[in-house]
């Protein structure tokens, strides 16, 4: 399951990309919100999900 990023939380910080260990694949940055780009590379680690500040990322 990729994870799903909400967009009315997002502020664009980029920790998911820091911590991703399959970065930089999986995250990009866009009009200032993140989003997820090559789903299939996802480890399903969760980093993502642990570190992100505003609890904008999910695993479906």
């Amino acid at each position: 399951m990729p994870p799903k990023v909400d967009l009315e939380k997002c502020t664009g910080c980029g920790t998911c990309a820091e911590v991703c260990p399959a970065d930089p694949v999986v995250y990009e940055i866009k009009e200032g919100k993140s989003h997820v780009v090559h789903p299939e590379a996802c480890m399903e680690c969760q980093a993502c999900v642990e570190s992100c500040p505003e609890g904008a990322i999910s695993m479906e």
